[in-house]
């Protein structure tokens, strides 16, 4: 959005804020400027219509909306458990309402005997209805009149402490109208483009977004502001595509006799059509003397590394060296087990580099990198460290790219003269929206067929009742020979309440399996890089029958034998996680089994994820479905990486308007990739003024 100087205006100096109130809008909610507020929007609205009776709920429902009045305010509880809890009373029944943080202030704002809209999200214990911190607000009657739909700003427990709670913020909005002209809100988008895709005005969509006269204005108001986001972003996108297609790097002329003799005498399967398809992409672009910057998805067991390991063979035959980056020793030690053996057999120099190497051995390996000795490197976050020089590094694999930081990314690139070809790769499929925000642009390819002769893994679901039975069932999988996972969560508030629940577990799985006839092996964060590895060798060797860990399992642990993965509180666990895990069995040629194992009584929503668990082995659905529930702030790196950070723009919501922007987006770009001609200059000031929130282009950092 183009804006001029009245939206520029510092926020202190709306009737209203004033210094105070303006620092703490500042550092509370980045709102600075006039311009700011004008994009601070309404995350919903209470529409008086739609207001249920407490009798009426039931667990099906998800989100209500209720209206009555608040009683009996108390604290429950102590320590960490403390809680405040009140009573909602309406003509046909009451339920409890939860605060387990900021019930202080909450008790000081509610008034006693007033009526209240609630809303928020419905849960059920012992068959007794609970909406934990609600949406709460005073019902406000304007000369006997009940406004039908009233905007609800977010903000905080800081700024509602200072009286910016939903109405005064409704009130600044209103005094910011006052100043505004119509003529203040610039338009960016050509009226050919409003025409041909049915968006309102600028001025109309910030107005009715902030004061809706029904539900139909919302509509129309919300499809433009999201419309523009998207819009912004794309073209953004498509812009740093246009400009990767330019990046020069080094060209690969040749696929030579490293790559051709393991292709013909030593490959240890026959890859499939995916796997062959895109070797090929890779290839044509790493021949074009244009910088490779594709990322590779593909399920788990799909194939990837051999993928990677080929492409570095073309690199190698070129006269360049290659390196994989991982996020864990564990995964960068297992990619090098593998990589290492089948290197081997063509007399290609690997080696590993993380931060458990030795000193002396760690001097040697950067002196053969240095010499061009070493070809092929695996290692963790060690290699981007300034001490790690490349004589000509040409081929930059990322693994699980999402665990890493910008920064460390491009670290990567910097070790070369010119920037190395980068492949990424995933074994987390991403959902289309995802894929064309978040990566769109990177080149994408998709392996998306497994190798012959894999079983599909059932997967079960057990509450806490069938300990036994299953239990009984891992004996009898013991008793033919097969080993078995049995992971922990991590609770990521606290390391120490992690390890003492893993540590019980293990307790308990040695009651069920005696140590004088089962062999037990543990793996955990905490433990010394030397014993985590003892352990894991001994799993590997099939030396022990049982793997008992925390989730560093999740990726990179590759042993055919496994059969039967247990996921002990499954419910903890996200879906993405719980297909990465069920991911290290059925490596062989076994029938192979995930159980997840649950508390008795579990969440909607965790019913939902175990539900979609046992019915599919499908890693793109499980993704769409993961992305649906949780949506895009917490998943595959978005917030670390600062994608996604729409301000009104919902990927999962608006999978149309996304569609419908990129193709906008392209058609311009092709037409006027510099965006010169007259209709698009308002479009290249707006992107230049305006940094639009596409996620970082790490594959460009040099």
């Amino acid at each position: 959005m183009i804006i001029d100087q009245i939206l520029d205006t510092p926020i202190e100096f709306l009737k209203g804020v004033g210094p105070q109130k303006g620092k703490l809008l500042r550092s509370e909610l980045a709102i600075e400027t006039y311009g700011d507020l004008l994009q601070h929007f309404p995350h919903r609205y209470i529409d008086n219509k739609a207001v249920l009776n407490i009798s009426d709920l039931n667990p099906s429902m998800d989100y209500v909306q209720l209206k009555g009045i608040i009683m009996h305010v108390r604290e429950e509880g102590n320590g960490f458990k403390k809680r405040l809890v009140a009573d909602l009373h309406d003509a046909s029944g009451s339920l409890e309402l939860v605060w387990f943080q900021g019930g202080k202030w909450v008790q000081k704002q509610l008034e006693p005997n007033k009526a209240y809209t609630i809303f928020g999200k419905i849960s059920y214990f012992n068959s007794k209805p609970t909406i934990t911190h609600p949406d709460i607000s005073l019902v406000v009657e304007q000369n006997g009149f009940v406004a039908p739909l009233i905007p609800l700003y977010p903000s905080t427990e800081k700024l509602k402490a200072k009286g910016l709670n939903n109405k005064n913020f409704g009130k600044l909005t209103q005094a910011l109208f006052e100043k505004l002209k119509e003529t203040d809100i610039k338009e960016t988008l050509h009226p050919n483009i409003r025409q041909q895709f049915k968006l309102s005005g600028a001025y109309y969509a910030y107005k009715n977004i902030h004061f809706p006269t029904d539900n139909n204005s919302i509509q129309h108001a919300l499809r433009r502001l999201k419309w523009e986001e998207l819009f912004y972003t794309q073209l953004k996108i498509a812009k740093l595509k246009v400009k990767n297609a330019q990046q020069q790097s080094f060209h690969f002329h040749n696929v030579g006799a490293y790559f051709n003799t393991f292709y013909k005498d030593h490959m240890p399967f026959e890859l499939t059509n995916a796997q062959k398809r895109v070797i090929k992409e890779i290839r044509e672009d790493t021949k074009s003397g244009k910088q490779l910057n594709r990322l590779v998805q593909g399920d788990v067991g799909s194939g990837k590394t051999m993928v990677a390991f080929l492409s570095m063979l073309i690199a190698v035959d070129n006269g360049f060296q290659t390196c994989m980056m991982a996020p864990t020793e564990i995964l960068a030690q297992q990619h090098y087990a593998g990589i290492q053996a089948l290197a081997q057999t063509i007399g290609i120099k690997v080696a590993v580099l993380t931060g458990s190497v030795k000193v002396k051995e760690k001097r040697q390996i950067l002196s053969a990198l240095l010499d061009g000795t070493i070809q092929i490197i695996i290692g963790t976050h060690a290699l981007i460290e300034d001490t790690v020089v490349f004589k000509n590094l040409g081929l930059a694999v990322i693994d699980e790219q999402h665990r890493f930081g910008v920064g460390q990314r491009a670290k990567l690139w910097k070790k070369n003269v010119l920037p190395p070809h980068v492949l990424v790769m995933t074994a987390t499929p991403i959902p289309r929206t995802l894929a064309m925000t978040a990566y769109g642009e990177l080149d994408t390819s998709v392996i998306d067929e497994l190798p012959p002769g894999r079983k599909p893994i059932q997967t079960i679901h057990r509450n806490e009742s069938f300990r036994p039975q299953v239990m009984q069932f891992i004996k009898a999988e013991i008793a033919k020979g097969r080993q078995i996972y049995i992971v922990y969560p991590l609770i990521e508030e606290s390391e120490k309440l992690a390890y003492e629940s893993l540590m019980a577990g293990f307790e308990q799985v040695k009651m069920w399996f005696p140590t004088d006839k089962y062999n037990i092996a543990m793996v955990h964060g905490k433990q010394a890089p030397d014993e985590k590895e003892r352990n894991m060798q001994r799993f590997i060797s099939g030396h022990a029958h049982i793997m008992v860990a925390t989730t560093v399992i999740e990726v990179g642990v590759n042993v055919p034998n496994a059969s039967v993965m247990v996921i002990e509180s499954a419910e903890k666990f996200g879906l993405s996680q719980l297909h990465q895990l069920r991911g290290r069995v059925g490596r062989g040629s076994e029938k192979s089994y995930c159980i997840l194992l649950t508390s008795n009584e579990i969440s909607k929503e965790a019913r939902q994820r175990v539900a979609i668990m046992v019915k599919t082995n499908d890693g793109f659905l499980i993704a769409e479905e993961d992305l649906r529930l949780r949506g895009p702030g917490d998943i595959y790196g978005t917030k670390q990486s600062g994608a996604l950070q729409f301000k009104i723009a919902d990927i999962v919501q608006d999978v149309d308007i996304i569609e419908e922007t990129k193709m906008a987006a392209q058609n311009i770009l092709e037409h006027d990739p510099l965006l010169t001609q007259p209709e698009h200059i308002s479009l290249r000031y707006a992107i230049e003024k305006k940094s639009i929130q596409a996620h970082t282009p790490w594959n460009k950092i040099s």
